[in-house]
């Protein structure tokens, strides 16, 4: 499948390697060198950003809220020359989905938006269709939309991977290294607290779907 890319960063030789790796690839890649030109393109979403936070005229954390506002449940990828846990908390609680530090080599990010791809395409195929009514949410799985009543209720999509789960899973207690690994992926590593951020999302967006905290361990879906 063609998917397209969009690519924010600022530094036009790596702007230029990246974007040549993942055009062989297969991918129809839209590059940008400042974060006022991929914002003239929000309105347009493609199927996966990969976004500089450090970008020399709008942050690339304001250029991923927009993004949210626009379309929450397209992947983001950030990259960044800062390798620091917070910088890595930080977008990871504003919804990106995965996040990469400079250096890197190219076929390292490749590996990782085919993973993104992968999984959230393949789950889009697979779910089923139609509609489920879940504690008062209508959720369709094959849109990866939910509703209550006729206001959608916008989910990322890292969101909507846990929410998945839980329907899936109604009872069973779900440890935060298995959701970890479930929802990003088990050979990545974050820490509990991203976890916790997540299910903290989900119950302020979701309130009546019932997850139950199982202290020292993780949550259940009563």
């Amino acid at each position: 499948m063609g998917y397209q890319i969009y690519l924010v960063e600022d530094e036009a030789k790596l702007n230029e390697i990246l974007t040549s790796y993942m055009k062989h690839e297969g991918w129809d890649v839209v590059s940008f060198l400042t974060g006022a030109e991929a914002a003239e393109r929000i309105d347009t979403p493609p199927d996966l950003w990969v976004l500089d936070i450090m970008l020399p005229d709008i942050d690339g954390i304001q250029l991923l809220k927009e993004i949210r506002k626009n379309r929450a449940e397209t992947p983001v990828i950030f990259i960044s020359a800062r390798n620091s846990d917070m910088d890595k908390i930080m977008g990871l609680e504003l919804g990106s989905d995965d996040y990469l530090a400079k250096p890197f080599l190219p076929r390292e990010l490749i590996i990782r938006v085919k993973k993104i791809l992968n999984r959230i395409h393949s789950q889009r195929k697979q779910e089923i269709e139609g509609k489920e009514w879940i504690n008062g949410y209508q959720v369709s799985f094959s849109k990866r939309q939910v509703f209550e009543g006729q206001e959608e209720i916008v989910l990322t999509s890292k969101e909507f991977d846990m929410l998945t789960m839980l329907i899936q899973e109604k009872g069973k207690a779900l440890s935060r290294q298995e959701i970890m690994d479930r929802v990003w992926g088990a050979d990545e590593f974050y820490s509990d607290r991203v976890v916790d951020n997540l299910i903290k999302r989900l119950r302020k967006k979701l309130p009546n779907l019932a997850i139950e905290t199982i202290y020292g361990f993780g949550y259940r879906r009563s």
